[in-house]
């Protein structure tokens, strides 16, 4: 195993609908945006031998845990907000999951859907640009398997991550978690759908608007913006033109169904090209 430019660490998953399902997941939508942007990826999950992940995420090196079953979503859409289903869970990760040889990997995104990364995994990871998505440590399950909001469980293992990353979504109008993310993390991303997204880094929040773009499917777009801004972040070192090209990425990913359009990096500059005007602010 060599040692990737990209790692993420989570569930890929299987989002049902109508007539089967297709890929889901932070782990799915991240790594593919990694490797569109000609970044080494690499993927650290749980899966029964049944997924052909080499197929399903093509040129991205996964380390597979076995797993009898997927994790597995139904994902209803109404009036702009999401109603989840959990129908299945694969085995939680852990530390040791994770091969020695991509422990060093420039960047890496903690990705969990439904609490299957231990926050500790943050350790070891000290010397990358470490990034987390809030919403698999926000989630519970009801009796009738509807995904639910749970508090954030505060852990100092946090203190080693740079960026956070979370959605009006994930924290279904309680903001309360953002003052406290921002005495911890030295990026909060708090992304709004189509009124773009908030961030707040070096003492003060920032806006930037979303691109425009004809919605087709929301799915996967806050982790698209997570990908495109850390791999941005670490080229560039500027949280502004991170900030214009994650927002450019996750509009366009929302233009076509599932992980279908997800482009590389001359798509997304045409994109940031082409509205000069948005900005961060």
């Amino acid at each position: 195993m060599t040692r990737p430019d990209f790692l993420i660490i989570g569930h890929v998953a299987k989002d049902v609908v109508p007539g089967g399902w297709r890929l889901g997941g932070t782990a799915a939508y991240a790594s593919l945006q990694a490797i569109r942007l000609g970044l080494r990826t690499a993927v650290v999950t749980s899966a029964p031998a049944s997924m052909d992940l080499a197929a399903l995420l093509p040129g991205v090196e996964v380390h597979r845990v076995p797993s009898r079953q997927a994790t597995t979503f139904r994902n209803c859409y109404q009036d702009g907000h999401r109603t989840q289903f959990l129908l299945g869970r694969a085995r939680s990760l852990a530390l040791t999951d994770v091969p020695d040889a991509w422990r060093t990997a420039p960047i890496v995104l903690l990705g969990p859907v439904c609490g299957e990364v231990p926050p500790e995994a943050a350790s070891l990871f000290a010397h990358s640009l470490l990034g987390v998505t809030a919403q698999g440590w926000l989630r519970g399950v009801d009796r009738q398997q509807r995904v639910t909001r749970r508090a954030w469980p505060d852990s100092p293992s946090w203190a080693g991550a740079h960026a956070v990353f979370a959605s009006e979504d994930d924290l279904a109008g309680d903001t309360s978690a953002l003052d406290r993310w921002t005495a911890v993390f030295a990026v909060v991303a708090y992304t709004q759908a189509s009124r773009g997204a908030c961030l707040h880094a070096e003492g003060r929040w920032c806006h930037i608007d979303a691109f425009p773009e004809r919605e087709v499917d929301p799915t996967g777009a806050g982790d698209v913006f997570a990908a495109a801004f850390l791999a941005r972040l670490s080229e560039t070192g500027d949280l502004d033109l991170a900030a214009r090209f994650a927002a450019a990425a996750a509009s366009i990913s929302v233009s076509r169904e599932g992980t279908l359009a997800i482009v590389g990096r001359q798509q997304i500059e045409e994109r940031m090209t082409q509205h000069p005007e948005i900005v961060l602010r």
